[in-house]
């Protein structure tokens, strides 16, 4: 059942969909800079109420107001290829994971450090 569901020609198509569904609802809000980035379509100047939290990776599109660091887009490039492993399956593990990011192994495994959920860890002096 795995193969069919996950890294499959049926996840890509969940995949595509999801993507296609990012680059509408980026094209209709976005009233900032559209770029490509990290292998994602990254959307700014959306309304707030267009994406959670800092924002949002809907397949390969990130939709945000402002947040595009370096680290930021590394955490969701990591989001984008949950996207492509498990396709329309990915929301529902997202939300059976949990609405809490310090405990949700999806962003846990996109790093909860670059996706700023916690400080950096402090480096000793050298």
């Amino acid at each position: 059942m795995k193969r069919m569901l996950f890294d499959s020609p049926v996840s890509r198509l969940g995949y595509l969909y999801a993507n296609l569904v990012g680059l509408v609802w980026g094209s209709i809000w976005s009233t900032g800079r559209v770029q490509r980035r990290n292998g994602l379509w990254i959307f700014t100047g959306m309304p707030n109420w267009t994406f959670g939290r800092g924002g949002s990776c809907v397949g390969g599109c990130y939709l945000t107001g402002t947040n595009v660091s370096d680290d930021v887009l590394e955490h969701e490039a990591v989001h984008k290829r949950q996207w492509q492993r498990y396709g329309m399956l990915f929301p529902l593990f997202y939300l059976a994971a949990g609405t809490n990011p310090l405990k949700n192994r999806f962003e846990i495994e996109a790093g909860l450090e670059k996706g700023g959920y916690i400080r950096p860890a402090r480096r000793g002096r050298q």
